[in-house]
């Protein structure tokens, strides 16, 4: 159990020691991510460039989306966020899920998928 909390506590350690530290500015909690890949550092940057990559992907469909289509990649979207941490994202994705024709939800749904792909941008280079 102190092993597991060592090897978290380093998971996402920057380059020079310096601490990720916690904000619910992030659009992704790096906590939630670690604790979901065992502190496995490569592991959780594979499972975010993965994530990344769908949401890419998810947010060009969304554009020419039918509302059946919308549901479906809402659906989609809303269960890898919350598997990574991106909790906004994924609420915002079950408004849409919920209520597919919601274009409120959809611009919302934009606005934290920018979000998300800056944060990614950012921590992946």
């Amino acid at each position: 159990m102190i092993l597991a909390r060592k090897i978290q506590s380093v998971a996402f350690d920057r380059p020079g020691g310096e601490r990720c530290a916690k904000s619910k500015g992030r659009p992704i909690d790096l906590d939630h991510l670690s604790e979901q890949t065992f502190g496995d550092r490569a592991l959780g940057e594979e499972v975010l460039r993965l994530f990344c990559t769908q949401v890419q992907q998810s947010a060009a469909s969304l554009k020419h989306a039918s509302s059946e289509e919308r549901h479906f990649l809402a659906h989609a979207l809303k269960g890898s966020a919350r598997g990574v941490g991106a909790m906004d994202l994924a609420d915002v994705a079950a408004r849409l899920e919920s209520d597919r024709d919601n274009d409120q939800a959809l611009g919302e749904l934009f606005t934290e998928i920018e979000r998300v792909q800056e944060f990614c941008a950012s921590i992946l280079r």
